[in-house]
């Protein structure tokens, strides 16, 4: 089912229901939007209610580092398939939302600096007094080995319903921004990786508690 209020509204009331941290999953496809979406619902919440607390942050911070993929018994493919659930610190992840969901001290979260690839630790602080953590990423909704762990930290889960031509279209532009790669080159990274992640995740789409129109 979609969101009951507009996304605005619904967390307002939501942080006006209680007075622990509420942690918000927002998953989606590679390409559907939700860096760009969730960094919106923050500003535009922050504005309409000054008051309150949000941070938004991402799960693109526990990618396994460039050294560590190298380090795999098949080096190519954990490069080539980078993205996947296996090729992230999902145990870090975990440890990390387990101690946002505790909200008793500061934490710290990684980010991915797109610029060398690879991960930042300690990037960002969320201090306790922040009562709304958003977070988006590809497998908020993704239960199967460590990842199993996410289960009951989340309040909500999100998904961002972005029509697959659609997120598949952005991300072979975004490819070919980012490495200078031409329109074929960026369309085979996306049907070779990329595709095969957007399944999953689009698999798990009906586990989300609300799901939000493009």
């Amino acid at each position: 089912m979609h969101l009951p209020n507009p996304p605005l509204q619904h967390l307002a009331t939501l942080s006006q229901s209680t007075q622990q941290r509420l942690l918000i999953g927002l998953a989606g496809l590679p390409g559907s939007g939700k860096t760009t979406l969730a960094s919106q619902l923050q500003n535009e919440f922050l504005k309409q209610y000054p008051a309150s607390s949000m941070q938004v942050l991402s799960m693109d911070g526990f990618h396994l580092s460039k050294a560590q993929l190298s380090e795999f018994p098949d080096p190519e493919r954990a490069f080539a398939r980078r993205g996947a659930p296996w090729t992230f610190d999902a145990a870090g992840f975990v440890q990390k939302l387990t101690e946002l969901k505790a909200g008793q001290s500061r934490v710290t979260w990684p980010v991915f600096e797109h610029s060398v690839g690879d991960p930042v630790a300690d990037a960002l602080v969320i201090e306790p007094s922040c009562q709304i953590v958003l977070v988006e990423g590809l497998y908020i909704l993704y239960r199967e080995a460590v990842w199993a762990g996410l289960e009951g930290l989340w309040d909500e889960t999100w998904y961002l319903d972005t029509p697959l031509e659609l997120a598949q279209a952005r991300l072979v532009q975004r490819h070919q921004q980012a490495w200078g790669i031409s329109y074929a080159a960026a369309l085979e990274r996306v049907l070779s990786s990329d595709a095969k992640n957007a399944a999953l995740v689009a698999s798990l789409r009906d586990q989300a508690d609300y799901l939000m129109a493009v």
